[in-house]
């Protein structure tokens, strides 16, 4: 089976209180805005604190999509640089020595994608297969160590990299006084990060510190609607439903004992869950669901109290803190939710 050598990640140095946010928030929307609001939705998602990619300041001066994006382009370059370089840097590895480039993001737009042209930058080999994913969203984190981890069944001499960057507050709409909006404007951060995985016949398999054993993929029917973005003249305007506590509660739970049931596992013997915070309402409605003791997941709510909820990003950070922090040999499981509506469950040793 693939296996997870290690995870790098990288943050904009531009760190700000969610005090200092909403005051930043009351400045830069428009008239409508209901401020009392406002304020109790930015307090109701726990977030201390978030990474933004530019200084407070620089937000009022972009003026339209374009502007947003090119500041997007510019400061995802330079934090995909950084993770990855600081990943085959401590992993002894070239940048000619990967097989397989992936990354994701939901947040900015570019064609060449980033692989592409980090590809340019750090020297990578001409024939390094390339897998950009777009439109996954918060999942794609999950979802890409499963596409990677499945290629590499395929591939076990490979060593393979999944790269998430996401700069969601290069997203901001400043005329959109919706709930979504507001929630979204108190949830969401910025940063990268980057997983090194390899196959089973690769050398740095045997230092590993996870085996993907097995993943899947759940689509929940007639549920497009619950998460994503609509596209308009002025970029990306959020889309988020109040359904994805209670799908997190009924839907994600029956997909999860599913899952775990066939590989002959129930959700008590998991040892460690590495599970995208999505909010604390979601948090909160994934340890009911599953039955699990409180504070199961207080993992995912120490890192959204940090740095916020980092889109794809974010279960990421969660998997290095992890292997940072925890030696079990027990069974892991990493797991998202996104737009689809759908989840993502890679089940790991």
């Amino acid at each position: 089976m693939p296996h997870i050598a290690g995870v790098s990640t990288a943050f904009p140095p531009n760190y700000y209180t969610q005090r200092e946010l909403m005051q930043a928030l009351l400045s830069l929307s428009r008239d409508g805005l209901d401020t009392a609001r406002a304020r109790k939705l930015f307090a109701g998602v726990k977030v201390e604190g978030r990474h933004l990619a530019l200084p407070l300041s620089r937000y009022a001066e972009l003026d339209g999509f374009g502007a947003r994006n090119r500041e997007w382009l510019r400061v995802a370059l330079e934090l995909s640089e950084r993770a990855v370089g600081e990943r085959l840097e401590q992993a002894g590895l070239a940048p000619n020595d990967i097989q397989l480039f992936a990354s994701s993001t939901v947040t900015g737009l570019a064609v060449p994608s980033i692989e592409a042209r980090l590809m340019n930058r750090l020297g990578f080999a001409a024939d390094c297969r390339r897998l950009p994913l777009f439109g996954l969203g918060c999942v794609a984190g999950a979802a890409g160590v499963a596409r990677v981890s499945e290629y590499l069944e395929g591939h076990p001499t490979h060593a393979a990299l999944l790269l998430c960057v996401e700069l969601c507050s290069l997203t901001f709409q400043p005329d959109d006084t919706s709930i979504a909006n507001l929630i979204a404007c108190g949830l969401f951060g910025d940063g990268a990060a980057c997983v090194l995985l390899v196959g089973d016949e690769h050398p740095l398999a045997r230092k590993a510190p996870l085996e993907v054993t097995a993943t899947r993929s759940v689509m929940f029917p007639n549920t497009e609607t619950v998460m994503g973005w609509d596209i308009v003249d002025t970029g990306f305007r959020i889309v988020l439903s109040n359904q994805v506590p209670e799908l997190a509660r009924t839907a994600l739970a029956h997909g999860v004992r599913a899952f775990l049931s066939e590989n002959a596992l129930h959700p008590s013997q998991i040892t460690r869950w590495l599970a995208h915070p999505g909010g604390p309402a979601v948090i909160d409605a994934m340890e009911r669901g599953l039955e699990l003791p409180g504070g199961t997941l207080d993992r995912s709510r120490d890192c959204l109290a940090r740095i916020g909820n980092l889109s794809s990003a974010s279960v990421l950070v969660i998997l290095q803190e992890s292997l940072a922090a925890e030696q079990s040999r027990g069974p892991a499981l990493l797991l998202a939710m996104g737009p689809g509506f759908c989840a993502e469950l890679v089940l790991l040793r």
